[in-house]
């Protein structure tokens, strides 16, 4: 059975980082999509950044050039390195994880809920300004 469980989210202040970490068990990565999305209240769930087997990253525009998408295989754990934080990132962040017969099926950040069979239970970032 595969599980995401995320961990590292927070209360930082405006300029702050934080990295967050999603790490999956039941499955090793082969060929996989992932994602980081988010969802502020009162808003639907966006993308932030996603990652596929073959070593394409997308990220939204929003934090493009701000946050880095990253996985560790041995640890099996996937990565949303989070810097210059701003009020707006405010949210609660989810990892999500597809298994796809080869990586070119990945549809990164245009990927939407639906496209994703696995998600973890999010963890909240909160930034103060």
């Amino acid at each position: 059975q595969v599980q995401l469980v995320e961990s590292g989210g927070g209360s930082v202040q405006a300029g702050g980082s934080l990295t967050l970490s999603c790490a999956v068990s039941g499955y090793r990565f082969q060929s996989f999509c992932m994602g980081w999305y988010r969802q502020a209240p009162g808003k639907g769930r966006e993308a932030v950044a996603s990652l596929s087997s073959d070593g394409r990253t997308n990220y939204a525009h929003p934090v493009k050039g701000r946050f880095t998408i990253s996985q560790d295989s041995a640890k099996n754990t996937l990565y949303l390195d989070m810097n210059d934080l701003k009020p707006e990132d405010t949210a609660m962040y989810y990892c999500a994880l597809e298994l796809v017969p080869a990586a070119r099926y990945c549809k990164g950040i245009y990927a939407t809920s639906t496209d994703y069979k696995h998600w973890g239970q999010g963890t909240q970032v909160t930034v103060s300004s």
